[in-house]
């Protein structure tokens, strides 16, 4: 999808495969596409513009329409990545891999499994010294006044990032590993908790694993508004200060949780949601897709 790329290929006339997330898709309206855009948003497709001329190509209007191949596979499914009927576009369900001998850390496959399980996956805390667009501490600083008395074991895990110093000491009910492996442990909570990112959007919904979602960027809500309108999960969105610090109140976030594990809707939606994601074929679909492209 890197536009550079898809540029490259096309003034070299190589054939094309590209694999995007469908509000990449020029037929649809973008990231933020439950808002009217302003009318003066910087344009770049003037400088594409001009290097596709030099080289007897056609203009664009948008520059997502660089992301169109000669096959282009979109994640997901309509329910959850929709593109326009009759739309350039294949889907291919979810892309998600999971080393063979990867195993449970002890620490959590010793939990109680009788109780209700959450899994909080926060991402990168915190980019640098100062509050960035990208940091989701925002999860930690409400996650953890939310669930620390509630009578249910809570996972929590980084990606390998390090925890802020201020969480360095957590409630008892808190288990936290830098890493566990994702789909492994979607499948045996029953809730997960996370920052809206592409991949555990996915993992949640491939497992068939409802969702409380506190979206950090444009992307992140537009993933989680997917997820909560097919009835599979709820969003809190973070109230932004004029610092760039992210937060949201405790009881908000509780709220939520509470409303998504006692409703079985939810539970029920994401199975359905999982047993038909899983007929669209995932990378196998993709790979036979790309060899007819080939041949």
């Amino acid at each position: 999808m890197e536009p550079l790329a898809c540029l490259a290929a096309s003034v070299l006339r190589k054939p094309l495969a590209t694999i995007i997330q469908s509000d990449m898709h020029p037929s649809n309206k973008g990231f933020i596409w439950w808002k009217k855009l302003p009318a003066d948003v910087p344009a770049v497709t003037p400088l594409f513009n001009t290097v596709l001329a030099e080289h007897d190509l056609a203009s664009i209007a948008r520059l997502e329409e660089l992301y169109l191949g000669d096959v282009t596979l979109v994640l997901g499914m309509p329910e959850t990545d929709p593109i326009p009927e009759g739309a350039a576009g294949h889907h291919i369900g979810p892309i998600l891999w999971r080393r063979g001998d990867q195993d449970l850390p002890d620490s959590i496959a010793a939990l109680d499994r009788n109780r209700p399980m959450i899994w909080i996956y926060s991402g990168h805390p915190r980019y640098g010294p100062i509050p960035t667009w990208a940091d989701s501490d925002v999860i930690l600083r409400s996650c953890v006044p939310a669930l620390e008395h509630e009578d249910l074991p809570v996972i929590l895990s980084t990606g390998y990032q390090e925890l802020p110093d201020e969480f360095s000491s957590l409630p008892a009910n808190f288990h936290f590993e830098p890493f566990v492996p994702g789909l492994l442990v979607a499948e045996m909570n029953d809730l997960l908790i996370h920052h809206g990112g592409y991949g555990s959007c996915q993992t949640g919904l491939f497992t068939g694993t409802p969702a409380v979602i506190v979206p950090t960027m444009s992307e992140r809500e537009s993933n989680a508004r997917r997820i909560a309108a097919a009835g599979s999960g709820e969003l809190v969105s973070p109230i932004v200060d004029n610092d760039g610090l992210k937060s949201v109140q405790p009881e908000d976030l509780l709220t939520k949780v509470r409303l998504v594990l006692g409703d079985p809707s939810y539970s029920r939606n994401a199975r359905l949601i999982s047993e038909k994601m899983k007929s669209y074929g995932g990378p196998s679909r993709a790979a036979s897709l790309i060899e007819d492209l080939k041949r």
